[in-house]
């Protein structure tokens, strides 16, 4: 039977630990959130706008950046916008972060890149106000193959993220 998700696994015992860690604080936490597993790569916005068969416009971004004493900040944007430095520097009264790179992504949120969930990890997290428009969104799920739906609102509990313009 082909109901439009066959690209969805069938078999979810074989799911990562990536993908198992990000389900467990799903419910541990009672978030109202579906955590879901492709065969297909997630890793870029239009491969995971792909795999769920819908727009760019429905996803956000976890952007990893790193400030002067080292510590995360996740900027979260709607998938076809960029992170602004500059904002971000300002908006936290600090120098403008860098990006974080893979090795640093994953000692600081024990996820992959390409699979970073917006929530379940210590950041200081920055929501853009357009996320916060949307009615449903498409997450990082762990894994370069999952995905997260979740409402921007149940985001923001999740993660007691700030609401700050971030986007150029």
């Amino acid at each position: 039977m082909n109901d439009g998700k066959s690209k969805l696994k069938a078999d979810q015992t074989t799911m990562n630990p990536y993908e198992e860690k990000i389900k467990q604080y799903i419910q541990d936490n009672h978030l109202q959130a579906e955590h879901l597993s492709f065969t297909t790569s997630c890793h870029s916005v239009e491969d995971a706008a792909r795999s769920v068969h819908t727009s760019a416009e429905d996803f956000v971004k976890n952007i990893c950046l790193i400030d002067q004493q080292g510590n995360l900040i996740v900027a979260i944007v709607k998938g076809e916008d960029r992170v602004s430095l500059k904002k971000i520097g300002k908006a936290l009264e600090i120098e403008p972060p860098r990006t974080a790179n893979p090795p640093e992504i994953l000692e600081k949120t024990n996820y992959i890149c390409g699979g970073v969930p917006s929530f379940g990890y210590s950041a200081t997290f920055l929501i853009d106000p357009k996320v916060m428009e949307k009615e449903m969104v498409y997450s990082g799920g762990g894994s370069e193959n999952s995905l997260i739906k979740i409402s921007p609102q149940e985001l923001q509990k999740a993660n007691q993220g700030q609401i700050i313009k971030i986007r150029k």
